[in-house]
């Protein structure tokens, strides 16, 4: 027999910190049940050494003391999402959390999440249930993460729940690779055609413009207008990176504007082209993010907080708060949903029936997986509608330029053959 430390939580929701003896970490986990805790973190621990550990599991522990990290920006979505996993793989395995993170936290590379995580076993180590060890740490680990893992402390399955989460993570991140992937051939081809256009407004122009001077020909509004634009352009190119820089500036000021950001994110659903393929990414991850919470045992209410923090679209996270005291004054989701009119009327019915039936976080999980695919079908679309977009825009800019060019030259042969 053996003597385990745990954590866990008791039916009031207080964390409760205690010793056990047990034949075995199952037999332990069992006996904690039966008395109506969940155990949040279980470490054996043999009689003779107390509260220590064994040496191979305190090495990892040891080399943090050692070690100085500086860690420069955040953590890659990518790279916590592995983290994620490889911790949901363990759990799986029986390995305690402790022992788990401590395997995770050996094989990283210095930076950020490494510090993070030596930092999180130490507060665990101390007595601190995971989620409050990893809230401690918003800069790698946001709300919503915080509030699965509780959810997943609570229940007693953790690792189910983890490996949701990394489920959640991967299927997110592979919307956003999609539609990044698929703009990047239209953003090269428009960046390369700008710099064509401004090539010629500052090396070729200027010479036409000098010729036609010379010559003292009387110029047609469409050349004066291209060469008073090419003489500002080569007088004042320094304030050409401003503008994009200014414009971004100006927008990132605005959202930070409770009133001009709703408005700012309302009008994004209405843009042509890219308003559908917001709208429906939103969506998306409004369904899944909801589902993955609601499934993974958090109150409906709470979960609602959490996936209005993570939609990041004020007119949706409006919607969602309308939800939220909808369902606390004793209505349904669906009516508040309904009058946003940000979903279309087939999410508002699924809803409405993974209320009816008890599967909402089912029918949430159908609705993202259904609006996944009708963004990438309206990526698809985009590009499609993109490239003769760019090619009329090259074409037309590139036709107006001659044409403004050689009509005085033209006027002037026809002038010169006239007076021959």
């Amino acid at each position: 027999m053996s003597i385990f430390q745990y954590s866990a939580v008791d039916n009031k929701g207080q964390t409760v910190k205690d010793r056990i003896e047990a034949s075995g970490t199952d037999d332990a986990i069992a006996k904690i049940r039966s008395l109506g805790r969940f155990p949040t973190n279980i470490k054996e621990i043999h009689v003779r050494q107390k509260a220590s550990e064994t040496p191979t599991e305190t090495a990892p522990t040891v080399k943090k003391r050692r070690e100085i990290t500086i860690a420069i920006g955040g953590v890659k979505s990518k790279e916590l999402t592995t983290f994620t996993r490889q911790l949901s793989t363990l759990q799986d395995a029986g390995l305690p959390i402790v022992r788990g993170l401590k395997i995770l936290a050996s094989q990283m590379k210095k930076g950020l999440l490494k510090k993070t995580t030596l930092k999180v076993i130490e507060d665990v180590e101390g007595g601190n249930t995971l989620s409050g060890a990893l809230a401690k740490h918003p800069r790698v680990f946001d709300k919503l993460y915080v509030n699965i893992v509780k959810a997943g402390e609570i229940g007693g399955a953790l690792d189910i729940i983890l490996q949701r989460l990394a489920d959640f993570r991967e299927k997110t991140e592979r919307l956003v690779r999609k539609i990044i992937s698929a703009m990047i051939y239209p953003t090269v081809v428009m960046v390369v055609a700008i710099g064509i256009l401004i090539g010629l407004m500052i090396f070729i122009i200027p010479n036409f413009a000098k010729i036609f001077e010379e010559l003292n020909l009387e110029l047609p509004t469409p050349t004066r207008m291209l060469i008073t634009f090419s003489t500002i352009l080569k007088t004042q190119w320094m304030f050409i990176p401003a503008i994009p820089f200014g414009a971004f500036i100006l927008y990132k000021i605005l959202g930070k504007i409770k009133k001009t950001r709703l408005i700012i994110d309302k009008t994004k659903f209405k843009l042509p082209i890219f308003g559908a393929i917001i709208n429906k990414s939103t969506v998306s991850r409004f369904s899944r993010t909801l589902a993955t919470l609601t499934s993974s045992g958090v109150p409906i209410l709470d979960a609602l907080t959490n996936v209005k923090d993570a939609t990041g679209n004020a007119a949706m996270a409006q919607a969602i708060q309308n939800i939220h005291d909808s369902i606390r004054g004793g209505e349904s989701i669906t009516k508040p949903l309904r009058a946003s009119k940000i979903c279309d009327e087939m999410v508002v019915n699924m809803v409405e029936v993974g209320e009816e039936t008890g599967e909402l976080d089912k029918m949430l999980t159908k609705v993202a997986d259904n609006y996944d695919d009708e963004v990438d079908r309206a990526v698809e679309a985009m590009v499609s509608l993109i490239e003769p977009i760019m090619i009329v825009f090259l074409g037309g800019s590139v036709g107006f330029i001659v044409i403004a060019m050689f009509v005085p030259l033209i006027k002037l042969m026809q002038g010169i053959g006239g007076g021959g």
